[in-house]
């Protein structure tokens, strides 16, 4: 691969449960009037053409990406959130409070994905964007810092060291031949 190759991520805007930190993976919630503002805020910055530009089918992310200027954004369920299962929109706070030191990197989710299962659809998404040289993806937090991970060679649970906010892009790519995160969280 060259080192023209590209693969832009983008975060979904801001929902009322991201905001206040709750897990959200299988609720399919509505962006809050900022994170609309701030996703349409992103336009200028993704008005470049794109080999291939995909989305998680939950609403955040394609409508993250609708009003970032990319209607045509194929969905591709391989980008959807970590499953929380039983954590589904409680705050890791809270979960603390009767599992000490948990995260999902590090813990089971009951009733939720293990590493395994993420590493397996995120390998098949990052196996698909390799096959291009300028993809644009709008998903999720854990996602897409698993992916990340996994683009550089490293487990998922990698992720972890990858600080990602709602509605920023981050450009993965090369570096003579070495897959390398290029821009991060900006």
């Amino acid at each position: 691969m060259g080192e023209d190759v590209e693969v832009w991520l983008v975060r979904h805007g801001e929902t009322e449960w991201s905001r206040d930190h709750r897990h959200t993976s299988t609720t399919d919630l509505e962006l809050t009037p900022d994170g609309e503002a701030v996703a349409r805020a992103l336009a200028p910055r993704l008005d470049r053409p794109f080999d291939l530009v995909l989305t998680s089918p939950r609403r955040r992310a394609w409508v993250t990406a609708e009003l970032a200027g990319h209607p045509e954004a194929e969905v591709d369920a391989d980008l959807v959130e970590w499953d929380y299962g039983a954590y589904e929109g409680i705050t890791t706070t809270r979960i603390r409070e009767t599992v000490p030191g948990w995260t999902v990197w590090t813990h089971p989710t009951p009733g939720g994905e293990d590493a395994a299962q993420v590493t397996q659809r995120l390998d098949r998404a990052v196996a698909r964007i390799r096959g291009h040289r300028s993809v644009l993806v709008f998903g999720h937090g854990h996602a897409l810092r698993a992916l990340a991970a996994r683009w550089v060679g490293l487990p998922v649970t990698e992720g972890r060291l990858l600080r990602l906010d709602t509605a920023t892009v981050s450009v993965l790519g090369y570096e003579r031949d070495q897959p390398v995160v290029l821009r991060w969280n900006a």
